[in-house]
């Protein structure tokens, strides 16, 4: 029996199918990680070279060809390590897809990630954006995350708290080169409130039927909704949402609601704040569904930037950045982006 290596190293790699843009760019080397007890083994092989780490690149735009090495982890196991009479602590490498993690856990009979499915990416990724849908972010459910910090050369478990989660914010935005995330331990519990109040959810439930809705219910509720308001990945290349809702100080919010009493505004991630709909003011500016060339935006979510096909990652950034400037001018709002970008600076 052969057993697989533990790393591999392609050269003049293709990342067509490691973004969800489907941004047809190239990295001179690519290196796949599948045991990550071989990563200081496998770093020393490609430096001093600059490091990208990919999952499927759900929250990545390449506006350029990176430069040095892409990482890949194909760590894909699933583990639990502790299981306790009202929570159990799971444990997913890196590689894992998020959206099988999430149907994994509920048949497990465990819940907490129920309002996150269907969320493109890999669980590695996700601690990164502190992914959320619905009312619930990943981080709150995050009990540690493991990694290599590059830094000071050595292995760092990172509790909750270290990995300074905020609204599409932590610790490894802030320091993105610093740390390569290669698992992630979760504290899910078996029984929770079920978040209902959120983007019509129950109201879905209400059309499927479902009267006392249980964790798999509100999943399959959201998986619903996504699938009908954002565009599929693998048919029509996009990232999901490209710009955050921005938070603003409650008077600012205040004002322009009574400014545009039709313009959506949600309590902010502060006492103090409050979050406004972007999708909203893109939509109010004319920009749902318009073209330029292969680069667009969805006609049925305007926060969803597509790729109609040959769109390069410059064209669609320069897509985004007029987004931006529309709404600015007419709201006097700044609006930024969730992907990451390589190659150019918003």
């Amino acid at each position: 029996m052969t057993t697989a290596a533990p790393w591999s190293l392609t050269t003049d790699a293709p990342l067509h199918s490691l973004n969800t843009f489907h941004v047809a760019a190239r990295a001179p080397r690519l290196l796949s990680v599948r045991d990550v007890a071989a990563l200081p083994e496998a770093l020393a092989a490609v430096a001093p070279s600059p490091l990208l780490v990919l999952g499927s690149g759900s929250n990545v735009l390449l506006a350029a060809d990176p430069e040095g090495t892409v990482l890949c982890f194909d760590n894909r196991e699933i583990t639990i390590l502790e299981h306790r009479a009202d929570h159990a602590v799971v444990r997913a490498g890196a590689g894992v897809v998020w959206h099988e993690l999430v149907m994994w856990s509920l048949a497990e009979g465990l819940s907490g990630l129920e309002n996150l499915a269907l969320i493109p990416g890999t669980v590695g990724a996700a601690p990164i954006q502190n992914i959320g849908a619905y009312g619930a972010q990943v981080g709150e459910f995050i009990q540690s995350v493991e990694a290599w910090d590059t830094l000071h050369a050595q292995w760092v478990q990172l509790d909750q708290a270290a990995c300074r989660f905020g609204y599409r914010d932590s610790l490894f935005k802030h320091e993105p080169d610093r740390y390569l995330i290669t698992a992630v331990q979760l504290r899910l519990p078996l029984l929770h409130e079920l978040r209902l109040d959120y983007a019509g959810i129950r109201e879905e439930l209400q059309a499927m039927g479902v009267e006392l809705p249980v964790a798999a219910d509100v999943a399959n509720a959201v998986i619903a909704i996504r699938r009908r308001k954002l565009p599929d990945p693998d048919v029509l290349g996009n990232a999901g949402s490209f710009f955050k809702n921005p938070m603003l100080p409650r008077e600012q919010a205040e004002l322009l609601s009574r400014q545009h009493p039709a313009l959506p505004v949600f309590p902010g991630d502060e006492e103090g704040n409050r979050k406004l709909s972007a999708a909203w003011m893109i939509q109010a500016c004319g920009w749902k569904g318009r073209r330029e060339g292969d680069a667009g935006v969805s006609p049925d979510h305007a926060l969803v930037l597509v790729n109609h096909g040959n769109a390069s990652g410059a064209e669609l950034l320069a897509l985004a950045r007029r987004i931006s400037a529309s709404v600015l001018e007419t709201f006097g709002v700044p609006i930024e982006p969730e992907p990451r970008l390589v190659g150019a600076r918003w």
